[in-house]
């Protein structure tokens, strides 16, 4: 049976629910998914793909593509998006695809495939003799989503999804469609647009674009590790390290891709590695030093944000104070959106030191203490940890330890 005709089966959709609720899923994600189930709406979106085989044009919908800051920076990035129905039945697909297809990847690629947490691929590196005896060379693939070659990456899927042609079908009219909608003017446009950043299918291609790269140093047992556009390699000595990583920038630039020079990183022993946001170095794993850095200027926008609001509409400091503290425990502590994971146990099922939840800990307790007292000046400690706490802060460092005593007791 194809997955196209899987989409249209009850029975699937229930054991996706039962997979998404079965994770840190919100109440309201789960709520929309349980409605659209429920309603049996999909059925409406899998007409559209039967007719998309049948080779109507336009019958799916466009994707909309918008341009948004990257995180704790002034650089954009362009992303995609189906209509909430369409977008549904395509991450249905998405889990489906990832699950049928997964024995076509080597164990050194950790992204988007089932059972392939953090903690399992920090774990999967620490496994390696040596490790922090190693020198490392870690680069981001450029602009990775939305520069794919689609016609290098059709090629690999017609040999792979030769056994499934309706899916093949689907898929490539999809990649194939040259037009989308600029979210800005609502306009019709023409465009490159690669495998198409923030779309569900995206994840998939994403690992099966650069499968010939992980699999060339899987296959001579190098320490090579890749999530996604994030890569990491580890070797003996400086020049070891260094013709591995001529060999990546060499296949990349085959591929039609380059690196991001700002992201290239050779380290020696001494200096530890960075992956996925964590920090390696004789034994110690942490939050690594740019992960926290980007979350202090989070916070600090956020408080200069608060701070003006709170001016602008003369309103008491515990009131901006009690904002920053609701939108933190949310980011932190709390699932958001269709996240699997929130940040905190993204880190704390991994971390084996409190040193950076600390810093981040001080670091936003001062602005708590600021918004609440208007000043930066000594006078600002007049706002005891009493005090934030009555506010509803909750310090990184009390819900490490907490969380690592659940796990003791289960």
């Amino acid at each position: 049976m194809s997955l196209i005709d899987q989409l249209s089966r009850k029975e699937i959709w229930e054991q996706f629910y039962e997979y998404k609720t079965s994770l840190a899923c919100p109440r309201d994600v789960a709520g929309r998914l349980r409605s659209f189930i429920d309603e049996e709406r999909y059925f409406l979106v899998t007409e559209k793909i039967g007719n998309v085989l049948s080779g109507e044009d336009h019958v799916f919908p466009l994707p909309k593509r918008s341009v948004i800051s990257k995180q704790s920076s002034q650089k954009k990035r362009v992303v995609y998006t189906y209509p909430d129905d369409e977008n549904t039945v395509l991450k249905l697909l998405t889990y489906l695809l990832i699950r049928k297809y997964d024995t076509l990847f080597d164990d050194n690629l950790f992204s988007f495939r089932a059972g392939r947490s953090a903690q399992y691929a920090v774990n999967r590196i620490l496994k390696g003799p040596g490790v922090f005896d190693k020198y490392t060379y870690k680069v981001d693939v450029s602009n990775y989503f939305n520069s794919v070659l689609v016609d290098r990456l059709i090629k690999e899927l017609d040999h792979i999804l030769e056994d499934d042609p309706k899916l093949l079908t689907f898929l490539k009219a999809l990649l194939e469609e040259e037009c989308v909608i600029d979210k800005s003017t609502g306009r019709e446009i023409s465009e490159q647009k690669g495998i198409m950043a923030g779309t569900p299918l995206a994840s998939f291609y994403a690992n099966l674009y650069l499968r010939d790269l992980d699999h060339v140093f899987f296959e001579r047992g190098i320490p090579y590790f890749r999530y996604s556009d994030d890569i990491i390699v580890l070797g003996d000595s400086y020049e070891e390290v260094k013709v591995y990583a001529d060999e990546i920038k060499a296949f990349l630039y085959d591929k039609g891709l380059s690196v991001n020079p700002s992201k290239e990183e050779l380290k020696t022993p001494e200096e530890g590695f960075v992956f996925l946001g964590f920090y390696l170095n004789k034994g110690r794993i942490d939050v690594a030093p740019a992960s926290v850095k980007k979350l202090k200027q989070k916070m600090r926008r956020k408080m200069r944000a608060l701070e003006r609001w709170k001016s602008r509409n003369r309103l008491e400091g515990i009131k901006a104070a009690k904002a920053f503290i609701r939108v933190f425990n949310h980011k932190l502590l709390e699932t958001t959106g269709d996240n699997d994971l929130s940040w905190s146990h993204w880190y704390f099922s991994v971390i084996n030191t409190t040193q950076s939840l600390h810093i981040i800990d001080i670091y936003a307790q001062d602005c708590i203490r600021y918004l609440v007292s208007g000043t930066h000046t000594k006078s600002r400690y007049n706002v005891r940890y009493d005090d934030l706490k009555s506010l509803g802060y909750q310090s990184l460092v009390h819900a490490y330890y907490s969380y690592e005593k659940e796990l003791q007791e289960k």
